[in-house]
Protein backbone atom coordinates (compact mmCIF):
# COMPACT_ATOMS: atom_id res chain seq x y z
CA UNK A 1 0.00 0.00 0.00
CA UNK A 2 1.02 3.46 -1.07
CA UNK A 3 1.31 5.69 2.17
CA UNK A 4 0.07 9.05 1.60
CA UNK A 5 3.48 10.76 1.14
CA UNK A 6 3.89 8.35 -1.79
CA UNK A 7 0.50 9.43 -3.20
CA UNK A 8 1.12 13.75 -2.71
CA UNK A 9 4.38 13.12 -4.67
CA UNK A 10 2.81 11.02 -7.25
CA UNK A 11 0.09 13.11 -7.83
CA UNK A 12 2.83 16.32 -7.41
CA UNK A 13 5.10 14.83 -10.17
CA UNK A 14 2.06 14.51 -12.56
CA UNK A 15 0.82 17.93 -12.26
CA UNK A 16 4.36 18.93 -13.03
CA UNK A 17 4.34 16.77 -16.49
CA UNK A 18 0.96 18.00 -17.23
CA UNK A 19 2.03 21.79 -16.68
CA UNK A 20 5.24 20.98 -19.07
CA UNK A 21 2.83 19.77 -21.88
CA UNK A 22 1.09 22.47 -21.45
CA UNK A 23 3.59 25.02 -21.96
CA UNK A 24 4.58 23.43 -24.87
CA UNK A 25 3.48 23.72 -29.11
CA UNK A 26 0.64 20.44 -28.99
CA UNK A 27 2.20 19.20 -31.86
CA UNK A 28 5.73 19.25 -31.44
CA UNK A 29 6.06 18.32 -27.29
CA UNK A 30 9.93 17.51 -26.75
CA UNK A 31 10.83 17.89 -30.13
CA UNK A 32 12.23 21.07 -29.71
CA UNK A 33 15.30 22.74 -27.70
CA UNK A 34 14.26 24.77 -24.45
CA UNK A 35 13.03 27.96 -24.78
CA UNK A 36 16.34 30.26 -25.13
CA UNK A 37 19.24 32.02 -27.25
CA UNK A 38 20.26 29.62 -30.26
CA UNK A 39 22.68 29.65 -33.26
CA UNK A 40 21.32 28.41 -36.29
CA UNK A 41 24.09 26.32 -37.71
CA UNK A 42 23.56 24.23 -41.29
CA UNK A 43 24.56 20.48 -40.60
CA UNK A 44 26.23 20.93 -44.19
CA UNK A 45 28.57 23.90 -44.31
CA UNK A 46 28.50 24.35 -40.22
CA UNK A 47 27.60 28.20 -41.08
CA UNK A 48 25.42 30.12 -39.37
CA UNK A 49 22.07 31.76 -40.65
CA UNK A 50 22.13 35.21 -39.84
CA UNK A 51 20.23 38.43 -40.17
CA UNK A 52 22.17 39.96 -43.53
CA UNK A 53 20.11 43.57 -43.74
CA UNK A 54 17.08 44.64 -46.39
CA UNK A 55 15.34 41.61 -45.13
CA UNK A 56 17.47 38.90 -46.03
CA UNK A 57 18.93 36.10 -43.91
CA UNK A 58 21.97 34.62 -45.38
CA UNK A 59 24.26 32.11 -44.06
CA UNK A 60 27.88 33.27 -42.61
CA UNK A 61 30.88 32.58 -41.08
CA UNK A 62 29.96 31.92 -37.23
CA UNK A 63 30.81 35.20 -35.33
CA UNK A 64 29.86 34.99 -31.75
CA UNK A 65 27.28 38.25 -31.00
CA UNK A 66 28.83 40.23 -33.50
CA UNK A 67 26.87 39.45 -36.83
CA UNK A 68 23.07 39.10 -36.32
CA UNK A 69 23.78 35.38 -35.49
CA UNK A 70 21.67 34.78 -32.07
CA UNK A 71 18.25 34.35 -32.04
CA UNK A 72 15.33 33.56 -28.91
CA UNK A 73 13.83 30.44 -29.23
CA UNK A 74 10.29 30.57 -27.97
CA UNK A 75 6.79 28.58 -28.24
CA UNK A 76 4.32 30.74 -30.50
CA UNK A 77 0.89 28.79 -29.81
CA UNK A 78 1.45 25.50 -31.61
CA UNK A 79 4.75 26.20 -33.21
CA UNK A 80 7.70 28.03 -32.47
CA UNK A 81 9.34 31.74 -33.59
CA UNK A 82 12.90 32.39 -33.67
CA UNK A 83 13.67 35.96 -32.78
CA UNK A 84 16.67 38.28 -33.65
CA UNK A 85 18.61 38.61 -30.21
CA UNK A 86 19.28 42.29 -31.08
CA UNK A 87 16.83 43.43 -33.44
CA UNK A 88 13.59 43.47 -31.45
CA UNK A 89 10.22 41.88 -33.04
CA UNK A 90 12.18 40.54 -36.05
CA UNK A 91 12.14 37.26 -36.77
CA UNK A 92 13.78 34.86 -38.98
CA UNK A 93 10.49 33.60 -41.28
CA UNK A 94 10.36 33.46 -45.01
CA UNK A 95 8.54 34.64 -48.32
CA UNK A 96 8.01 32.42 -50.93
CA UNK A 97 11.48 30.62 -51.53
CA UNK A 98 13.68 32.78 -49.63
CA UNK A 99 14.54 32.67 -45.90
CA UNK A 100 13.42 36.72 -44.77
CA UNK A 101 13.46 38.22 -41.58
CA UNK A 102 9.57 39.18 -41.03
CA UNK A 103 7.54 40.62 -37.91
CA UNK A 104 7.19 37.92 -35.51
CA UNK A 105 3.65 38.80 -35.58
CA UNK A 106 3.46 37.36 -38.92
CA UNK A 107 2.37 33.95 -40.08
CA UNK A 108 5.69 33.61 -41.94
CA UNK A 109 7.56 33.55 -39.02
CA UNK A 110 6.23 30.22 -37.02
CA UNK A 111 8.14 27.05 -38.00
CA UNK A 112 7.50 23.49 -36.68
CA UNK A 113 10.49 22.69 -35.12
CA UNK A 114 11.29 18.23 -35.12
CA UNK A 115 14.20 16.30 -34.69
CA UNK A 116 16.39 15.24 -38.05
CA UNK A 117 19.50 13.17 -36.47
CA UNK A 118 21.73 13.34 -33.31
CA UNK A 119 20.69 16.59 -32.13
CA UNK A 120 19.92 17.79 -36.00
CA UNK A 121 16.30 19.74 -36.81
CA UNK A 122 14.30 20.60 -39.27
CA UNK A 123 12.83 23.50 -39.33
CA UNK A 124 9.32 23.47 -41.07
CA UNK A 125 6.61 26.15 -42.70
CA UNK A 126 2.70 24.78 -40.55
CA UNK A 127 0.70 23.13 -42.98
CA UNK A 128 3.00 23.08 -46.22
CA UNK A 129 5.72 20.81 -46.96
CA UNK A 130 8.41 23.88 -47.24
CA UNK A 131 11.79 23.62 -45.13
CA UNK A 132 14.61 26.38 -44.25
CA UNK A 133 17.52 25.22 -46.40
CA UNK A 134 20.55 25.93 -47.86
CA UNK A 135 20.70 26.63 -51.52
CA UNK A 136 21.90 23.72 -53.99
CA UNK A 137 25.52 24.02 -54.79
CA UNK A 138 26.68 25.72 -57.83
CA UNK A 139 28.73 23.44 -60.01
CA UNK A 140 32.42 24.82 -59.03
CA UNK A 141 31.06 27.12 -56.14
CA UNK A 142 30.65 27.55 -52.39
CA UNK A 143 26.99 27.05 -51.77
CA UNK A 144 25.18 29.93 -52.26
CA UNK A 145 25.03 32.78 -48.93
CA UNK A 146 20.98 33.47 -49.05
CA UNK A 147 19.44 30.91 -47.58
CA UNK A 148 15.94 29.03 -48.87
CA UNK A 149 12.96 27.64 -48.32
CA UNK A 150 12.28 24.20 -50.35
CA UNK A 151 12.15 20.74 -50.07
CA UNK A 152 13.36 18.30 -47.00
CA UNK A 153 16.86 16.64 -47.43
CA UNK A 154 20.58 17.04 -45.88
CA UNK A 155 20.03 20.70 -46.91
CA UNK A 156 17.42 21.45 -44.83
CA UNK A 157 18.91 19.78 -41.56
CA UNK A 158 20.26 22.39 -38.86
CA UNK A 159 22.11 22.55 -35.37
CA UNK A 160 20.49 24.82 -33.09
CA UNK A 161 23.45 25.53 -31.15
CA UNK A 162 23.07 26.68 -27.44
CA UNK A 163 24.80 30.41 -26.93
CA UNK A 164 25.85 29.58 -23.47
CA UNK A 165 26.29 26.04 -23.46
CA UNK A 166 25.89 24.01 -20.25
CA UNK A 167 29.38 22.67 -20.02
CA UNK A 168 30.20 19.86 -17.28
CA UNK A 169 33.24 19.52 -15.39
CA UNK A 170 36.37 17.38 -16.50
CA UNK A 171 36.66 14.10 -15.34
CA UNK A 172 39.56 13.00 -12.89
CA UNK A 173 42.68 12.11 -14.83
CA UNK A 174 42.49 8.33 -15.09
CA UNK A 175 39.02 8.68 -16.83
CA UNK A 176 39.74 12.04 -19.44
CA UNK A 177 39.85 11.18 -22.74
CA UNK A 178 42.11 12.58 -25.64
CA UNK A 179 39.01 14.60 -27.38
CA UNK A 180 38.24 16.24 -23.66
CA UNK A 181 41.73 17.18 -23.23
CA UNK A 182 42.85 21.17 -24.48
CA UNK A 183 46.77 21.07 -25.27
CA UNK A 184 49.19 24.21 -26.11
CA UNK A 185 50.37 24.43 -29.63
CA UNK A 186 53.06 26.43 -31.17
CA UNK A 187 52.39 27.51 -34.79
CA UNK A 188 55.40 27.41 -37.01
CA UNK A 189 57.65 25.93 -33.88
CA UNK A 190 60.18 25.38 -35.94
CA UNK A 191 60.37 29.01 -36.75
CA UNK A 192 61.83 30.22 -33.87
CA UNK A 193 65.28 31.42 -34.75
CA UNK A 194 66.92 29.23 -31.95
CA UNK A 195 67.34 25.83 -33.30
CA UNK A 196 68.05 27.68 -36.89
CA UNK A 197 67.62 29.17 -40.16
CA UNK A 198 63.49 29.17 -41.34
CA UNK A 199 63.57 31.42 -43.79
CA UNK A 200 65.35 33.41 -46.16
CA UNK A 201 67.32 36.44 -44.61
CA UNK A 202 64.22 39.04 -44.55
CA UNK A 203 61.51 36.81 -43.87
CA UNK A 204 63.82 35.60 -40.93
CA UNK A 205 63.43 38.32 -38.80
CA UNK A 206 60.23 37.72 -37.70
CA UNK A 207 59.91 34.27 -36.04
CA UNK A 208 56.57 32.98 -35.22
CA UNK A 209 58.38 31.60 -31.57
CA UNK A 210 60.96 33.23 -29.58
CA UNK A 211 62.02 29.84 -28.10
CA UNK A 212 63.70 26.54 -29.66
CA UNK A 213 62.01 23.19 -29.35
CA UNK A 214 63.45 21.91 -26.36
CA UNK A 215 62.43 25.04 -24.46
CA UNK A 216 58.51 24.81 -26.09
CA UNK A 217 58.54 21.18 -24.58
CA UNK A 218 59.89 21.94 -21.01
CA UNK A 219 57.21 24.91 -20.97
CA UNK A 220 54.69 23.07 -21.52
CA UNK A 221 53.64 23.38 -25.18
CA UNK A 222 52.57 19.80 -26.61
CA UNK A 223 51.33 20.91 -30.42
CA UNK A 224 53.43 21.83 -32.82
CA UNK A 225 53.32 23.23 -36.34
CA UNK A 226 56.03 22.26 -38.74
CA UNK A 227 56.58 22.97 -41.99
CA UNK A 228 58.02 20.49 -44.76
CA UNK A 229 59.94 20.95 -47.70
CA UNK A 230 61.98 18.67 -49.62
CA UNK A 231 65.34 19.55 -50.56
CA UNK A 232 68.30 16.68 -51.50
CA UNK A 233 69.02 16.22 -48.02
CA UNK A 234 65.83 15.08 -46.90
CA UNK A 235 62.18 16.96 -45.49
CA UNK A 236 63.37 20.24 -44.05
CA UNK A 237 61.88 22.73 -42.12
CA UNK A 238 61.38 26.15 -43.84
CA UNK A 239 58.86 28.85 -44.62
CA UNK A 240 57.58 28.49 -47.83
CA UNK A 241 60.53 27.30 -49.35
CA UNK A 242 64.45 26.34 -48.60
CA UNK A 243 65.98 28.59 -50.41
CA UNK A 244 68.74 30.52 -48.92
CA UNK A 245 68.14 29.49 -46.12
CA UNK A 246 70.86 29.67 -43.30
CA UNK A 247 71.35 26.15 -40.94
CA UNK A 248 67.75 24.70 -41.70
CA UNK A 249 67.15 22.35 -39.26
CA UNK A 250 65.87 18.74 -40.71
CA UNK A 251 62.56 17.34 -39.36
CA UNK A 252 64.03 14.16 -38.14
CA UNK A 253 66.16 16.74 -35.45
CA UNK A 254 63.12 18.19 -34.45
CA UNK A 255 61.18 14.98 -34.33
CA UNK A 256 63.89 13.55 -32.19
CA UNK A 257 64.19 15.86 -29.66
CA UNK A 258 60.22 15.11 -29.33
CA UNK A 259 61.00 11.30 -28.18
CA UNK A 260 63.63 12.09 -26.50
CA UNK A 261 61.34 14.31 -24.41
CA UNK A 262 58.28 11.49 -24.12
CA UNK A 263 61.38 8.79 -22.75
CA UNK A 264 62.33 10.99 -19.80
CA UNK A 265 58.67 11.99 -19.76
CA UNK A 266 56.80 9.18 -19.79
CA UNK A 267 53.01 10.51 -18.73
CA UNK A 268 53.40 13.14 -21.32
CA UNK A 269 51.63 13.23 -25.00
CA UNK A 270 52.82 15.23 -28.19
CA UNK A 271 51.56 15.70 -31.29
CA UNK A 272 52.58 17.11 -34.63
CA UNK A 273 51.58 18.76 -37.60
CA UNK A 274 52.67 18.61 -40.74
CA UNK A 275 52.51 21.13 -43.51
CA UNK A 276 53.53 18.67 -45.96
CA UNK A 277 55.52 19.67 -49.51
CA UNK A 278 57.36 15.98 -49.94
CA UNK A 279 56.93 12.74 -51.43
CA UNK A 280 55.30 10.46 -49.40
CA UNK A 281 58.84 8.36 -49.56
CA UNK A 282 61.09 10.93 -47.90
CA UNK A 283 59.31 11.42 -45.50
CA UNK A 284 59.19 7.73 -45.06
CA UNK A 285 62.88 7.90 -44.72
CA UNK A 286 63.03 10.87 -42.29
CA UNK A 287 61.01 9.10 -39.71
CA UNK A 288 63.29 6.26 -39.97
CA UNK A 289 66.08 8.15 -38.89
CA UNK A 290 64.43 8.76 -35.65
CA UNK A 291 65.40 6.59 -32.97
CA UNK A 292 62.44 5.17 -30.55
CA UNK A 293 59.79 6.84 -33.09
CA UNK A 294 58.19 3.61 -33.21
CA UNK A 295 57.91 3.13 -29.62
CA UNK A 296 55.69 6.00 -28.75
CA UNK A 297 53.85 6.44 -32.22
CA UNK A 298 50.32 6.48 -31.79
CA UNK A 299 48.38 4.88 -34.53
CA UNK A 300 44.31 5.90 -34.45
CA UNK A 301 43.79 3.72 -37.23
CA UNK A 302 44.84 0.71 -35.54
CA UNK A 303 42.98 1.25 -32.49
CA UNK A 304 39.48 0.90 -33.54
CA UNK A 305 38.81 4.87 -32.78
CA UNK A 306 36.04 5.54 -35.37
CA UNK A 307 34.21 3.21 -33.56
CA UNK A 308 35.10 3.28 -30.24
CA UNK A 309 35.95 7.34 -29.95
CA UNK A 310 39.22 8.25 -28.56
CA UNK A 311 40.56 6.71 -25.66
CA UNK A 312 41.74 7.32 -22.34
CA UNK A 313 44.33 9.68 -21.75
CA UNK A 314 45.53 7.14 -19.10
CA UNK A 315 45.32 3.84 -21.82
CA UNK A 316 47.04 6.12 -24.48
CA UNK A 317 50.19 6.29 -21.75
CA UNK A 318 49.87 2.82 -20.53
CA UNK A 319 50.44 1.40 -23.99
CA UNK A 320 53.07 4.23 -24.61
CA UNK A 321 51.00 5.80 -27.76
CA UNK A 322 52.38 9.20 -27.19
CA UNK A 323 53.07 11.20 -30.54
CA UNK A 324 50.10 11.14 -32.60
CA UNK A 325 51.90 12.64 -36.14
CA UNK A 326 49.52 14.11 -38.67
CA UNK A 327 49.98 15.34 -41.95
CA UNK A 328 47.76 18.18 -44.61
CA UNK A 329 48.79 16.73 -47.19
CA UNK A 330 46.22 14.63 -49.69
CA UNK A 331 45.53 10.67 -49.49
CA UNK A 332 44.17 10.91 -53.24
CA UNK A 333 47.62 12.32 -54.31
CA UNK A 334 49.68 9.65 -52.24
CA UNK A 335 47.07 6.87 -53.44
CA UNK A 336 47.65 7.90 -57.31
CA UNK A 337 51.87 8.27 -56.02
CA UNK A 338 51.10 4.37 -54.73
CA UNK A 339 52.19 5.11 -50.85
CA UNK A 340 49.94 6.75 -48.86
CA UNK A 341 51.57 8.07 -45.56
CA UNK A 342 49.19 6.02 -43.04
CA UNK A 343 50.94 3.26 -44.09
CA UNK A 344 53.94 4.42 -41.99
CA UNK A 345 52.49 5.67 -39.20
CA UNK A 346 51.35 9.24 -40.57
CA UNK A 347 47.74 10.77 -39.79
CA UNK A 348 45.92 12.55 -42.67
CA UNK A 349 44.47 15.44 -40.58
CA UNK A 350 41.31 16.10 -42.50
CA UNK A 351 40.65 12.10 -41.36
CA UNK A 352 40.78 12.95 -37.60
CA UNK A 353 40.64 16.89 -36.89
CA UNK A 354 38.54 19.89 -37.71
CA UNK A 355 40.58 23.01 -37.83
CA UNK A 356 39.41 26.30 -38.41
CA UNK A 357 41.18 28.74 -41.12
CA UNK A 358 44.50 29.85 -40.18
CA UNK A 359 44.33 33.74 -40.21
CA UNK A 360 43.06 36.67 -38.35
CA UNK A 361 44.24 39.46 -40.74
CA UNK A 362 47.32 40.98 -41.37
CA UNK A 363 49.91 41.43 -38.61
CA UNK A 364 48.46 44.61 -38.19
CA UNK A 365 45.09 46.60 -38.42
CA UNK A 366 41.47 44.64 -37.63
CA UNK A 367 41.17 41.57 -36.63
CA UNK A 368 38.89 38.80 -37.86
CA UNK A 369 37.43 36.30 -35.28
CA UNK A 370 35.06 34.50 -36.68
CA UNK A 371 35.23 30.78 -36.54
CA UNK A 372 35.06 28.31 -39.62
CA UNK A 373 36.64 25.71 -41.54
CA UNK A 374 39.67 25.92 -43.42
CA UNK A 375 38.61 23.00 -45.31
CA UNK A 376 35.24 24.51 -46.58
CA UNK A 377 35.48 25.76 -50.59
CA UNK A 378 34.36 24.79 -53.90
CA UNK A 379 36.07 21.52 -53.87
CA UNK A 380 36.15 20.86 -50.45
CA UNK A 381 33.45 20.54 -47.15
CA UNK A 382 34.50 19.78 -43.90
CA UNK A 383 32.58 21.91 -41.48
CA UNK A 384 33.66 22.64 -37.87
CA UNK A 385 31.42 20.99 -36.87
CA UNK A 386 31.79 17.61 -38.62
CA UNK A 387 31.11 14.75 -36.58
CA UNK A 388 30.45 10.63 -36.79
CA UNK A 389 27.76 8.44 -35.08
CA UNK A 390 30.98 7.44 -32.82
CA UNK A 391 33.57 9.21 -33.56
CA UNK A 392 34.17 12.95 -32.48
CA UNK A 393 37.25 14.64 -34.71
CA UNK A 394 39.87 16.81 -32.75
CA UNK A 395 39.26 20.65 -33.06
CA UNK A 396 42.89 22.58 -33.64
CA UNK A 397 41.68 26.05 -33.04
CA UNK A 398 43.90 28.27 -34.71
CA UNK A 399 44.64 31.76 -33.27
CA UNK A 400 47.29 34.16 -34.86
CA UNK A 401 47.28 36.53 -38.01
CA UNK A 402 49.40 36.72 -41.55
CA UNK A 403 52.77 37.70 -39.72
CA UNK A 404 53.86 37.65 -36.19
CA UNK A 405 54.52 41.27 -34.55
CA UNK A 406 55.15 40.98 -30.67
CA UNK A 407 52.59 43.48 -29.36
CA UNK A 408 49.50 42.40 -31.52
CA UNK A 409 50.34 39.03 -30.58
CA UNK A 410 50.44 39.50 -26.68
CA UNK A 411 46.91 41.32 -26.99
CA UNK A 412 45.71 38.32 -29.19
CA UNK A 413 47.19 35.76 -26.86
CA UNK A 414 45.33 37.35 -23.99
CA UNK A 415 42.15 37.33 -25.76
CA UNK A 416 42.27 33.62 -26.05
CA UNK A 417 39.64 32.37 -23.57
CA UNK A 418 37.25 34.86 -25.18
CA UNK A 419 37.42 34.00 -28.63
CA UNK A 420 37.48 29.95 -27.93
CA UNK A 421 34.45 30.30 -25.41
CA UNK A 422 32.72 33.01 -27.55
CA UNK A 423 33.03 31.90 -31.17
CA UNK A 424 34.96 28.57 -31.63
CA UNK A 425 33.29 26.77 -29.26
CA UNK A 426 29.83 27.40 -30.32
CA UNK A 427 30.81 27.20 -34.04
CA UNK A 428 32.49 23.78 -34.07
CA UNK A 429 30.13 22.57 -31.55
CA UNK A 430 32.97 20.94 -29.89
CA UNK A 431 35.93 22.42 -27.38
CA UNK A 432 39.15 23.34 -29.15
CA UNK A 433 42.02 20.28 -28.55
CA UNK A 434 44.74 22.23 -29.40
CA UNK A 435 45.16 26.27 -29.06
CA UNK A 436 47.64 26.89 -32.01
CA UNK A 437 49.42 30.40 -31.25
CA UNK A 438 52.56 32.35 -32.58
CA UNK A 439 54.96 33.40 -29.79
CA UNK A 440 53.29 31.44 -26.85
CA UNK A 441 55.48 33.47 -24.51
CA UNK A 442 53.56 36.69 -24.18
CA UNK A 443 49.47 37.23 -23.51
CA UNK A 444 49.68 33.48 -21.37
CA UNK A 445 47.80 32.02 -23.77
CA UNK A 446 48.87 28.92 -21.33
CA UNK A 447 46.04 30.35 -19.08
CA UNK A 448 43.49 29.72 -21.68
CA UNK A 449 44.51 26.09 -21.77
CA UNK A 450 44.36 25.63 -18.54
CA UNK A 451 40.56 27.35 -18.08
CA UNK A 452 39.47 24.99 -21.19
CA UNK A 453 40.76 21.67 -18.95
CA UNK A 454 38.70 22.62 -16.21
CA UNK A 455 35.32 21.42 -18.41
CA UNK A 456 33.88 19.81 -21.27
CA UNK A 457 31.86 20.70 -23.95
CA UNK A 458 28.43 18.70 -23.77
Amino acid sequence: MRTPHALLATTAALAAVVASLASAPANATAQAPAAGAYYVQSVTTGLAAAAAGAGAVEQHNPRGDEDHQQWNLRANGPSYVLESADLAGTCLGRSGDRARTVACADAEAAWEIAPAGDDQYTLKSPGADRYLTVAAKPSGANYPAPLAVGPAGDLARWYLTPVTPATRPMPPADQRTLDQVTFLTAHNAYANGVDGGFAPPFVNLFPNQSRGIDQQLADGVRGFMLDIHQTPDGAILCHNSCTLVSRPVALWVDLQRMVDFLASHPDQFVTVFLEDYVDPGVLRAELARVRGLSDVLYRPDLTGVRNNGWPRMADLIADNHRLLVLTDHSRSADEAAGLTRDGFGVMYQREWTVENYWSMGAGLGTSDWSCYSRWYGADLNIPLTHTEPRFRPLFVMNHFRDSTSSATTQTDNGKLADRARRFCEPAARKKPNFLAVDRYDLGDPAAAVNALNTHTYP
